[in-house]
């Protein structure tokens, strides 16, 4: 299957399924009521998808890697700040665990991405005659 459009991306559509869950648990409180734990949550988990989007958009291999680098990157830290909020009992050990298992398995897609993109010889979209 060719992809068109970030938006056919798995790693991409995981992400923003990672933001909207986000989005529902900084939703209610005492979470809401920390307002820069919630701004940082919600500000890694749309870095995720973002650079994905961003990357992809750039039409270069070398230049999406670099963002998706950045992705992993941000998932790894929406990992920490769920770290955060199940100590401060934000969220309950069991919306703890599926974060924890979204965001472990979302890094783990984008790094064989990486991988994938790493052993072709395509350049990107910007690179055609």
């Amino acid at each position: 299957m060719k992809i068109g459009r970030f938006e056919d991306l798995e790693i991409w559509q995981e992400a923003r399924e990672l933001s909207k869950m986000i989005f529902k648990l900084t939703d209610v409180e005492p979470f809401c009521s920390d307002y820069k734990l919630k701004n940082q949550i919600k500000s890694s988990t749309g870095s995720i998808m973002d650079n994905i989007a961003e990357g992809f958009e750039r039409g270069g291999n070398n230049e999406f890697k670099q963002f998706l680098s950045i992705a992993k990157g941000s998932c790894g830290e929406t990992r920490s700040q769920a770290y955060r909020a199940f100590d401060y009992e934000y969220i309950s050990e069991d919306e703890f665990n599926e974060l924890h298992e979204r965001s472990v398995i979302l890094s783990k897609k984008i790094a064989s991405f990486m991988t994938y993109l790493n052993k072709s010889h395509y350049q990107g979209t910007k690179y055609k005659p």
